[in-house]
């Protein structure tokens, strides 16, 4: 099955940037209750993804950088611990199931690399449900 109908639109996607401060990315997440969040180039490609986990381990990391002057540091400036791999609209769902092992949401890009949105885990798990129990003998009547 085409992932495209499994796609939440760049438009519905909280995402980042570099350049955005580490405040706004801890108040951005916070606010959203999001524990990653995909980061974007000024052009619109996929950069990477941030965790909390990343923010929490470069503030306890860093000297002399906590919250009350984290308005002063760029997101730039954490290390990802993991990178999130993107694949491409035309994959299947089969594409997406050993990347949503480690990934809360797949991000998604279209033939130029530009992020076109995500495919979140429990989307990748409600189908393979589904593939499943429609596969399974006993829902086909069969013993």
């Amino acid at each position: 099955m085409n992932i495209a109908f499994f796609l939440l639109p760049k438009s519905e996607v909280i995402t980042t940037t570099l350049q955005t401060t580490l405040r706004q990315t801890l108040e951005r997440m916070e606010y959203h209750r999001y524990t990653a969040v995909p980061i974007l180039s000024d052009d619109g490609h996929y950069v990477g993804t941030v965790t909390e986990g990343d923010l929490l381990w470069f503030l306890k990391n860093s000297d002399g950088i906590g919250f009350d002057n984290a308005h002063r540091h760029m997101l730039a400036e954490v290390p990802l611990r993991v990178q999130n791999k993107p694949v491409h609209i035309h994959a299947d769902m089969v594409d997406l199931i050993d990347l949503a092992k480690v990934q809360n949401f797949v991000p998604i890009v279209d033939d130029s690399d530009k992020f076109i949105g995500i495919v979140r885990r429990s989307e990748i798990i409600e189908y393979c449900a589904k593939q499943m129990i429609f596969k399974s003998p006993s829902a086909a009547g069969e013993r």
